[in-house]
């Protein structure tokens, strides 16, 4: 090959580095067709919002008065904001635990399944805001009602997501273990917790908007202590005080969104050998 050509060569292939460079390094967020749908949805949304609040003053505030609210009574929100996050951390993080922990037993002893299990059902049919005030008459008018509420919520779905995935184990690994004459806790440890972890997150991600879904109905029947976005709610629309009622509410949606969030964070890096999401059960 003569020399012009091996020039005309690497300057081709230098040319097509260079054109693919910045493909690859723009992120997935910054590309207008990840963010542009979202945005119209929302600008609709608000649209609507305002039109609905301008003709009829008494179904909804404006956005206006809801940001006024958000502002002016700052640190009304936050004290609230705070109890509501304890409680959705405490009880959620319970819940969280119980369940991932019954799921180990139960996937290492099916007859605890098989006793259990049905208990468990019945228990999670059962209406949260009928269990709350007989929680109340049990443990007080303090916050453990609202942990136990919560963590009842999360409970099912970290139970049933745990369950799968500590079973859905490839069973030609699992042989080379048994061949191995590995033990319980070498093939839970080595196979069957790192196997389960995309079921987990998955479970998770059904969880934690539970949790905040808990916690405020927790601060809605649970008598007692008068605080948390939950009981500003019920306390602001029985004085028909919108802007207050509707910006609890946007605090409510935005500690689950902050969840899901970092949910997402924490699962690429805990999971980056992972291909995809798992589909969550229950």
């Amino acid at each position: 090959m003569s020399e012009l050509t091996m020039r005309d060569t690497t300057a081709t292939l230098a040319t097509a580095r260079l054109r693919e460079t910045p493909r690859r390094g723009v992120p997935s967020w910054l590309r207008w067709g990840s963010w542009l749908p979202t945005l119209i949805t929302f600008v609709i949304a608000a649209l609507l919002w305002q039109i609905v609040a301008w003709t009829n003053p008494y179904v909804l505030p404006t956005l206006e008065a809801i940001g006024g609210s958000l502002v002016d009574d700052a640190g009304m929100y936050w004290s609230n904001f705070l109890v509501t996050l304890l409680e959705v951390v405490v009880g959620a993080s319970a819940g969280i635990l119980a369940g991932f922990l019954l799921a180990v037993v139960m996937a290492e002893f099916q007859i605890i399944e098989r006793a259990v299990m049905p208990l468990v059902i019945i228990v999670m049919v059962t209406p949260i805001v009928a269990i709350a005030p007989a929680l109340v008459v049990a443990f007080g008018f303090g916050m453990v009602p609202k942990f136990i509420v919560t963590g009842l919520v999360v409970f099912f779905p970290m139970l049933v997501n745990s369950l799968a995935g500590l079973r859905d184990v490839d069973q030609k690994a699992l042989d080379v273990f048994k061949t191995l004459h590995a033990s319980r806790w070498e093939i839970f440890r080595e196979l069957r917790f790192p196997g389960s972890m995309p079921y987990v997150f998955a479970g998770l991600r059904i969880a934690l908007p539970l949790a905040v879904v808990g916690a405020a109905v927790a601060e809605f029947v649970a008598a007692g202590q008068q605080a948390g976005l939950g009981s500003l709610v019920t306390t602001s629309a029985a004085q028909a005080n919108l802007p207050v009622t509707w910006a609890s509410i946007a605090l409510l949606c935005l500690l689950g969104v902050l969840l899901i969030v970092l949910l997402a964070v924490v699962r690429k890096r805990v999971l980056w050998w992972s291909d995809g999401e798992v589909t969550a059960k229950g």
